[in-house]
Parts: C-alpha cells; sequence; structure tokens
C-alpha cells in the first residue's frame, strides 16, 4: 500500500540508526521532504542524513542528547527553526540498559525517566505549542515496548518509564483530538537493532551469532525488523491513517495476556 506522507514535516529523536532511521527511510520513499533526525553522534548523523537526502528529502541533522532537559528543548526549537511547517514527531531515541527493583540505583532511574519519558514530554510539549499557534494539525507516535505492560525483572525502571509514555501518550490524545493534533504509539518487542546487539553484548555476554539463536525461540522464527515496522510509522503519521488516535499497538509475536495451556 502506498502511504501519503507529503504533507508531513518530521522531527524522529533517536533518527540516525535501527528503527528511526528505517522510519525516515520510508518517510522519504513516500512522499515526505521536511525530515530532521536527531542522535547523540555526530559521525552517525552526517551518514544518515546524506541517506536521506539521497531520496530527495530536506534533511537535517540536530545533535542532541534528550535525556538533558536543555539539549531537548533546544532540539525542537531548532527543528521548528528550520522546517516552520513541522508538524510531525517519533519519539524513537531511548535508553535500555539493565535494572532490577533492588539493584536500580537513583543515577539508572533517572536516566530512564530522562530519556524515555521527560525527553518524549519535552518534544511532544514544544510541537503542540507550535502547532497550537499556527492552529494547524498534526501527528505523534511514540514508540513504545510491549516492556511497558509489564516487563522483565531487569527492566524495571525502562518498564516503567515506557508505561508512563504510554499513559502520557493517551492523555495527550485525548486533550489534543479537538485541535486535529493526533498521538499514537507503537510497542515494538524483541527487536534486531544496532542497540539491541551493543545490549546483548554488553549485559548478556552475547556473541556475533545473537540474533540467530534468539530467533530460533521465536514463534515465528524472527526478531521484529525496522524496516517491516518502519510502514506501520509512516501511515499512523500520515493523514491516510484517518482519525486514529490515542492507539498503543502491539507489534510483537508475544501475545500480551497469554497464559500456557
Amino acid at each position: 500500500m502506498k502511504i501519503d506522507n507529503a504533507q508531513n514535516s518530521v522531527l524522529i529523536s533517536g533518527g540516525t540508526q535501527g528503527l528511526g532511521l528505517a522510519i525516515a527511510r520510508n518517510l522519504a520513499e513516500n512522499g515526505c521532504r521536511e525530515i530532521i533526525l536527531s542522535g547523540r553522534t555526530p559521525e552517525k548523523g552526517a551518514r544518515a542524513k546524506a541517506e536521506i537526502t539521497a531520496l530527495g528529502a530536506t534533511c537535517h541533522y540536530i545533535q542532541a542528547d534528550i535525556s538533558d532537559a536543555t539539549q531537548a528543548q533546544h532540539l525542537i526549537n531548532t527543528a521548528i527553526t528550520h522546517f516552520d511547517g513541522l508538524n510531525s514527531l517519533v519519539n524513537s531515541a531511548a535508553t535500555t540498559s539493565r535494572g532490577s527493583l533492588v539493584d536500580t540505583d537513583l543515577d539508572l532511574w533517572d536516566h530512564h525517566m530522562n530519556t524515555n519519558l521527560r525527553g518524549p514530554f519535552l518534544l511532544m510539549q514544544g510541537l503542540t505549542r507550535h502547532l497550537l499557534a499556527k492552529q494547524a494539525a498534526g501527528s505523534m507516535v511514540n514508540i513504545l515496548s510491549t516492556s511497558a505492560h509489564v516487563g522483565q525483572s531487569f527492566l524495571t525502571a525502562y518498564s516503567t518509564s515506557k508505561g508512563g509514555l504510554l499513559t502520557l501518550t493517551k492523555n495527550t490524545a485525548n486533550a489534543l483530538r479537538a485541535n486535529k493534533i493526533r498521538v499514537n504509539a507503537v510497542a515494538p518487542g524483541w527487536m534486531d537493532t544496532p542497540a539491541e546487539a551493543e545490549i546483548q553484548k554488553h549485559f548478556h555476554g552475547a556473541g556475533d551469532d545473537w540474533v540467530e539463536k534468539a530467533e530460533a525461540t521465536m514463534p515465528l522464527g524472527q526478531l521484529a525488523k525496522p524496516a517491516q515496522l518502519a510502514p506501520l510509522i509512516a501511515y499512523l503519521l500520515s493523514p491516510d491513517s484517518g482519525i486514529i488516535t490515542g492507539a498503543t499497538i502491539d507489534y510483537d509475536q508475544q501475545i500480551i495476556g497469554v497464559v500456557p495451556e
């Protein structure tokens, strides 16, 4: 299905690799001509910008660590300076470092809350203020995780931050629907990304064959792939998705609530 993203002017946090970059590719391939990518690493940003520019979009890279409130606010303000018609946001940047209830210290807790919840809040707030001032419609998609529903024991801070983002999604969707600003979320399960590879190797001692081993245990024989998920995000941003707002879509092969038979 062809998705019409020609009306979208988009900021993607965490847009220089993995899912964020896959979303940018799909948007550009579906007619989006204004895309801003943010991330912490200039080298990745330069490569991503070049790739998206080659697909025909006007693309800017803005270096930002959204766990820092000042940088997050600077990011949205700078994005609006680049594109006055900015009307779309994807909150894809996140941290997934490990910590259980008993071994999560305050620094780790704060880092998760600041990156996965406060950062997205500030970007959503900045874009919403801009759209309300212009009396313009818009669309936002927050990338959650199926861990937002419960999560593993070693993901206490991560799961809690994503659960907060789930509630923020629904709360703002309700508040903004009369202004034609739609807010939705997608919650992927275990995903094959560069960031996940780093996590698996650092925290779980995984080897280079971790994807093959993980996929052998999956009901559908694969992990979630960014290129497969990206069209769903592009659709939710597009006017083609109509009146969908306040939705949370679990993108996974593990069914939430299933009890072993």
